[in-house]
């Protein structure tokens, strides 16, 4: 059975695709990049906001259009979007052969059994997963699953439940797993990163624990934390990532507004003034720390005035880098319960000005990596049209721009170089100095594709 699996939104939907890959290939799966050659096209998709819903229904719709076209004889879709619309999908879309909510995603493999399209597993060891992508060497690693917090506008708890946190033994096995994979660079992800170990029965293990069982039972060379709400980030983490040199000094920390007022009614934490103080104090316990941040425009009763303390804000904080969205109200959420009332072209010029503001700060903030010497990964190796690609520990991926190196190194080297200048605002070059860390072995990214690697004795510990 070739099989195609089509992977939308966040990155801990990217580790949820190679755990059901990793099961499909155990079953004789074989996967292909061609969606018109797959027998079998799986579509885990994104419910987060309107956009990512609508990319969400197209990739399905484009899915079914190829039982008729090409090779497919079915056609699923599963994930967060299905969890919240899911009947609604099965009126709207009868192409597919059946839709598997987030919570049900340990259904796929039986009714794929059921009808005949994959036989008795090849090979028995849950847990293991398999990377499809083009980077082999930067991976992702959930730790947790779900989310308590009330945010107005986020459907996320709808969608994945409550917080569980995955065993830290689980976490530190997925993580060698990852490594004996080739993996150069890990991402830890979650609804919120700090909130890890709170429901654990071992109360003494939190993120810094994990953190530093990591960086103990692992070689990893860069660790990276991606999703962290500045409540949660305490002093005992700033020491952990300012004392271990292979977790990257970068944090990416949401706030999500500056106006007291619009952060009250979208029920997030913090306050302007405590947000203020914690990126201080960031700065000053992880020195050279990136920090990146997320903000929405447009929410319910966001009055110009209110836009404007967020503008004034992002001029003074200076983040690294911003990602901003314009809001849309979710079925289910205490925000859509609130009056919509900022006109969509309304929402676009704030979103446009935020945008242009960020692209000038960022410029400014890069400017003053220039001349120094860091670390670089290389992403991809040079070609005759192109220098090597590679990003930089500020450089989160596929987020942060890129850095480009005149180099004959491996994809999936470290390098060490001096940075050299910015270009397009977003990206840097440098130039090569010398090599920390050889490229892994050729082998080493497929080697559980021959189902080598045995991993856990469940997933339990994983949500499913």
């Amino acid at each position: 059975m070739r099989v195609k699996l089509v992977t939308l939104g966040c990155d801990k939907n990217t580790v949820d695709s190679e755990r059901y890959l990793a099961q499909l290939l155990d079953h004789g799966a074989e996967p292909v990049e061609d969606a018109e050659s797959a027998e079998l096209i799986i579509v885990n998709t994104c419910g987060f906001i309107d956009a990512a819903k609508a990319e969400s229904i197209d990739a399905i719709v484009a899915a079914g259009r190829l039982k008729g076209s090409g090779a497919a004889q079915a056609v699923v879709a599963v994930g967060c979007m299905v969890e919240r619309h899911k009947d609604e999908l099965v009126e709207a879309l009868p192409e597919v052969d059946f839709f598997l909510g987030a919570s049900e995603t340990e259904q796929l493999l039986p009714k794929l059994r059921e009808r005949g399209l994959i036989g008795d597993p090849v090979v028995q060891h849950p847990g293991v997963r398999v990377h499809a992508g083009d980077t082999p060497f930067v991976r992702y690693l959930k730790v947790s699953e779900g989310c308590d917090h009330g945010c107005a506008f986020c459907a996320i708890p709808l969608m994945r439940g409550k917080h569980r946190s995955f065993l830290p033994d689980d976490v530190v096995k997925e993580a060698q797993l990852l490594e004996l994979q080739g993996a150069r660079e890990v991402n830890l992800v979650a609804q919120d990163l700090a909130h890890y170990g709170r429901d654990l029965r071992d109360q003494s293990v939190r993120l810094p624990e994990l953190l530093e069982a990591l960086v103990r039972e692992t070689s990893i060379p860069w660790i990276r934390n991606m999703y962290l709400y500045s409540s949660g980030i305490s002093p005992r983490l700033l020491e952990v990532i300012a004392s271990n040199p292979r977790i990257v000094p970068y944090l990416d920390m949401p706030i999500q507004h500056a106006s007291d007022a619009v952060l009250e009614r979208m029920r997030r934490p913090e306050r302007k003034k405590t947000i203020r103080e914690k990126v201080a104090r960031f700065r000053e316990a992880v020195p050279g720390v990136a920090i990146r941040t997320t903000c929405i425009v447009g929410f319910s009763g966001e009055t110009e005035d209110d836009f404007q303390q967020l503008v004034d804000f992002l001029r003074e904080i200076q983040f690294e880098r911003v990602g901003v969205f314009t809001y849309s109200p979710q079925e289910g959420t205490r925000g859509a319960l609130l009056d919509d009332d900022v006109p969509e072209g309304e929402k676009l010029r704030r979103l446009e000005i935020v945008q242009e503001l960020q692209r000038h700060i960022t410029a400014e903030r890069y400017e003053s990596r220039v001349g120094t010497v860091a670390p670089a990964l290389i992403e991809a190796a040079a070609t005759p049209d192109s220098p090597a690609r590679a990003r930089l520990p500020w450089q989160a991926d596929d987020i942060d721009g890129v850095t480009w190196i005149d180099t004959d190194a491996a994809a999936g080297s470290i390098v060490e170089v001096e940075v050299d200048e910015v270009v397009d605002d977003y990206d840097f070059t440098a130039t090569y100095r010398r090599t920390l860390l050889a490229a892994p072995s050729p082998d080493a990214a497929t080697a559980t594709r021959g189902r080598a690697l045995p991993m856990l004795a469940s997933i339990g510990s994983f949500g499913r």
